[in-house]
């Protein structure tokens, strides 16, 4: 997975009726194989937590099954440390290349509960993880003690950042200097490779997989002149309101999905304007023409 420093954070598409689509769902696997850019699975992008038990087990089973030549990520998030081993453990058993383990929501426990939560996942896992820091989503920062206090387990492999915050990655690259550091935030990618940020964990790239590939190794070789204003203004379209609902809009203008349903909590209707997102897909279409060469 070193390879690797492009991951989709796929959405997941559903019928009128809330059903997940899973033609389209393995149209856009496919989609993202092509484009060389590995796959997160169940994450919050995929509104992982509205969906049962048994539909995660079915996504899994449906994309890892095609089998594909990128590598396919699990998320793994909640608060019952029993189900998540329970679904690591499913996982274990398919082609499943890597586990998301996001930060516990809910509880708020501080370091040593965070510490022992995550080493009871890694302990678990059969493949590489990749922790996950979003406070904003969780309601709890990941201290960076329990970076320290994981260092050196097997299958802990890297670290989603996605606080918002350069100074929070310095925080986590200062205490674990040789772990590879992802951005969960699209925009902030350009400031994160400055600061030997190894990738990005990206809505984006759901709508773009091959711009977005570009976009990250232009940030990654420092060659970032290029990006403005196209990306800003592109990013901010697709976080105008909850993700994954701008995405998941413009996937169905585009025709690469069926209809652009959210589960509740999530509602279409908090997108109140959709002009935004038209121009920034025209403007990341001229942007990749123009650079890809």
């Amino acid at each position: 997975m070193k390879n690797y420093t492009l991951w989709t954070a796929l959405i997941t598409p559903m019928r009128m009726d809330g059903s997940i689509h899973f033609e389209d769902l393995i149209r856009l696997a496919e989609r993202q194989n092509e484009a060389g850019v590995g796959i997160l699975l169940a994450g919050s992008t995929g509104e992982g937590l509205a969906l049962t038990d048994d539909e995660k087990k079915q996504v899994i089973d449906a994309v890892t099954e095609l089998n594909l030549s990128v590598p396919v990520m699990a998320g793994v998030g909640g608060f019952n440390l029993h189900k998540q081993k329970e679904w690591i453990s499913y996982c274990n058993k398919r082609n499943v290349d890597a586990f998301l383990l996001v930060t516990p929501l809910y509880a708020k426990p501080g370091v040593k509960g965070q510490a022992a939560w995550f080493r009871n996942l890694l302990d678990t896992a059969q493949k590489p993880c990749m922790l996950y820091n979003i406070p904003s989503r969780t309601g709890v920062k990941m201290a960076p003690e329990v970076l320290e206090s994981l260092a050196g387990h097997k299958m802990f492999w890297a670290l989603k950042e996605a606080s918002g915050s350069v100074s929070e990655f310095k925080t986590f690259r200062k205490t674990a200097p040789g772990l590879p550091l992802f951005s969960g935030d699209d925009a902030l990618m350009p400031d994160f490779a400055i600061e030997d940020g190894k990738g990005l964990v990206s809505v984006a790239s759901n709508i773009w997989p091959e711009a977005t590939k570009l976009y990250v190794s232009k940030c990654l070789f420092g060659n970032t002149e290029s990006l403005f204003p196209e990306w800003p203004n592109a990013i901010r379209a697709l976080f105008s309101a909850s993700n994954p609902i701008p995405v998941k809009w413009l996937l169905k203008e585009k025709g690469l999905i069926s209809e652009s349903v959210v589960r509740l909590p999530l509602s279409e209707d908090d997108l109140e304007k959709t002009e935004h997102l038209r121009e920034a897909d025209q403007q990341i279409k001229q942007w990749y023409k123009t650079n890809k060469n």
